[in-house]
């Protein structure tokens, strides 16, 4: 498996194949390789001729430093595993920071027409800038014709969608079910820094976005919310950053339940002192 560091070696790489493949597939990630990335992975494999996976630790995507400096980094690992795939061609792109930056690390500023502004945008600042700045950097260098990002970040794949529109990048955007653990935990890299105790603990969330769910349909979006969180108010060592139900198109919190309109609910929880998030259609 190719392995590239420099952007100018990846290019070489990839114009080698354009006269023999057709469409380029990008799947970006930022490394600790886990199924979920796997399955976004065979997708885009299915789809494209050629498939570049970028495992790059963004850091203008951090708010915070340690959060930064504790993010696991197992790149030998993850070619490693990426090697077991074998239904077609994969490229892997794992630059350092001045190949991506050049430089100038630092985010671009970033209007995605009020996606930006709940949730996750409100409590990880200038977080979305960095997710911008870091996928439109990649959408220049790798120039594919789809991309592929998972459902679990959902408020990221619609800011990303909002990227390419406004600025009239010319890639797909393909969004990837969420992909659970068998407790339901959804998979993340983070997963693997959980103490035994927390991750014991962590299918908590995706059971009360279930029954959340449920409760949806019958009741009013505020009882719903104060449910979630009188839960996890008892619970004794979940701690709960934010519960949303927001529509799905606007991100914008739910004002009116209207049967014309897709609601999902959004749940951001602290095991510990990892972040865990989480999101489910409501209807």
């Amino acid at each position: 498996m190719n392995v590239f560091h420099k952007k100018s070696d990846l290019n070489k790489a990839v114009n080698t194949f354009n006269s023999a493949y057709h469409t380029l597939g990008l799947v970006p990630t930022m490394g600790a390789l886990h199924s979920g990335h796997l399955a976004l992975i065979k997708q885009a494999l299915s789809e494209n001729n050629l498939v570049v996976v970028s495992i790059f630790v963004n850091p203008t995507q951090f708010d915070n430093k340690s959060d930064l400096q504790k993010y696991p980094r197992t790149l030998d690992y993850d070619v490693a595993l990426l090697g077991t795939l074998t239904e077609g061609e994969i490229i892997v792109y794992a630059p350092t920071v001045d190949d991506v930056y050049d430089g100038n690390v630092s985010s671009s500023n970033f209007s995605f027409d009020g996606l930006e502004e709940s949730m996750e945008g409100k409590f990880r600042t200038g977080h979305f800038d960095g997710v911008g700045t870091v996928v439109k950097r990649l959408f220049e260098i790798v120039k594919p014709d789809n991309a592929y990002f998972g459902e679990k970040d959902f408020q990221q794949l619609m800011i990303i969608r909002k990227l390419v529109e406004k600025h009239n990048i010319p890639v797909n955007i393909i969004g990837c079910p969420i992909y659970r653990e068998k407790d339901g935990l959804a998979m993340s890299s983070r997963n693997a820094r959980l103490t035994p105790e927390y991750r014991k603990a962590a299918p908590f969330i995706y059971k009360i976005l279930k029954s959340a769910k449920i409760k949806f349909g019958t009741n009013s979006d505020i009882k719903v919310v104060e449910w979630v969180k009188s839960k996890f108010a008892k619970h004794p060592l979940l701690k709960l950053e934010y519960f949303t139900i927001a529509d799905e198109e606007t991100l914008q919190p739910i004002k009116r339940k209207s049967k014309s309109k897709s609601y999902r609910a959004f749940i951001a929880v602290y095991a510990g002192e990892i972040r865990l998030i989480d999101n489910i259609a409501l209807n």
